[in-house]
């Protein structure tokens, strides 16, 4: 269970894992272009479902736990990560070559990332890359439940996206955040039966994303 669970982490791209690209011609045509050097005239897109969803926004602030007394410091943007170092380790990504780091609950199969690039990205849009992203290895991933928070000073974007891989039933629960240093997926994820039990783990371990000063 536990090596599968980290090969589930290759779900996750950084927003410049696109397969495509959208360009206009000289005549103001949209186009897509593709890695392989091909291209075609985009259609118009229509809004989905879930584009035209109003996320709510969470009105109780969100702090770092006083038991998170190791921060973990992004080598990318200015950001940091409180972590309990007796509950959590950590080390430099090595399944995901998008990722700077991933996390592993010492006792339970309990799973985290940190994704980090220095462009900023509206969370709105951001959220729509992440859904597109995981659909691309999860086909049914979708989201269920979605919210803007108040973590630390900061406003990020809370999403839970539950999907399918290889047959097993995955949550993804994690933080999103964007501004002009970069941007960053703060992400748990573990078998959807499993969820309801670490729910207070993950939002610990979130909750100690702070910005560096």
């Amino acid at each position: 269970m536990k090596k599968l669970l980290l090969l589930l982490a290759f779900l996750f791209y950084s927003t410049s894992g696109f397969a495509q690209q959208k360009a206009v011609t000289e005549k103001g045509d949209e186009v897509l272009l593709y890695e392989n050097g091909t291209w075609e005239y985009a259609e118009p897109e229509a809004l989905t479902e879930e584009e035209n969803v109003v996320i709510p926004t969470n009105p109780t602030p969100f702090t770092k736990d006083e038991k998170s007394s190791f921060l973990l410091k992004s080598d990318r943007v200015h950001l940091g990560f409180w972590i309990n170092p007796k509950v959590w380790k950590f080390e430099k990504a090595k399944n995901n070559e998008e990722a700077e780091y991933e996390l592993t609950l010492k006792s339970g199969d309990l799973y985290g990332m940190i994704i980090t690039e220095k462009i900023e990205i509206p969370l709105e849009t951001l959220k729509n890359i992440a859904v597109m992203n995981g659909q691309a290895v999860s086909p049914d991933l979708k989201v269920v439940k979605e919210e803007f928070r108040n973590v630390n000073g900061l406003r990020v974007l809370m999403l839970q996206m539950n999907g399918t891989v290889s047959g097993i039933k995955i949550s993804y629960y994690g933080y999103y955040y964007s501004d002009e240093n970069g941007t960053t997926q703060f992400i748990t994820y573990t078998a959807q039966n499993l969820l309801k039990e670490y729910q207070k783990t993950c939002d610990t371990l979130l909750n100690g994303l702070v910005l560096q000063k």
